[in-house]
């Protein structure tokens, strides 16, 4: 499978990171496009430089719209955004495509390819609501960021691949990341 992931400047670097380096494991063929303020967001809560992604994907510029993503006629399975700022879905929402990460996510929808959008933002207010709905409206599931409880976490990373876990089922990409409600006796 060919699958692309975005990554904008919201807070929550850690789920598109780990997203990265699970789909590598999977044998994914992954192309990781981030904007400007993700690469920031992403050495300042996860110490890690753009450069280190690069050893489990393809890593596209966001301002080459030249880049094989950008068109429909470059077959992918899907892309998720994680996490996304609501200034990327706004952009999205509302039809501009002016860099790569939302020129490829309008492709998705045009080419009625799956888009998941992972929103890391709270509180919300009305225009970030009717945004999210255009973009459901459009196709694109919407995947707030937030895990749930009830498989017991006691570390982050458990949060983490929890969101993981269930972006990887709308992908319908088989994986361990948990055990699924009913697998296993949940104290």
């Amino acid at each position: 499978m060919k699958i692309v992931v975005g990554m904008t400047g919201a807070s929550g670097a850690i789920y598109g990171y780990s997203l990265i380096r699970t789909l590598h494991e999977l044998n994914m063929d992954t192309y990781v496009i981030a904007t400007n303020m993700a690469e920031k967001v992403l050495k300042f809560e996860c110490g890690v430089s753009i450069d280190e992604l690069k050893k489990y994907a393809t890593v596209l510029s966001n301002q080459n719209l030249f880049a094989p993503v950008a068109s429909g006629s470059f077959k992918t399975d899907g892309m998720v955004i994680v996490p996304c700022s609501m200034n990327s879905l706004g952009a999205m929402a509302n039809g501009v495509g002016d860099t790569l990460l939302s020129r490829t996510a309008s492709v998705m929808m045009k080419e009625k390819r799956k888009l998941i959008v992972v929103p890391r933002e709270t509180p919300l207010h009305l225009i970030h609501l009717e945004n999210m709905t255009r973009l459901a409206r459009a196709g694109a599931d919407i995947m707030p960021a937030s895990p749930g409880f009830y498989h017991h976490p006691t570390e982050i990373w458990e949060l983490v691949n929890f969101m993981n876990a269930r972006v990887l089922d709308a992908l319908g990409i088989e994986h361990e990341l948990m055990a699924r409600w009913g697998e296993k006796t949940l104290e």
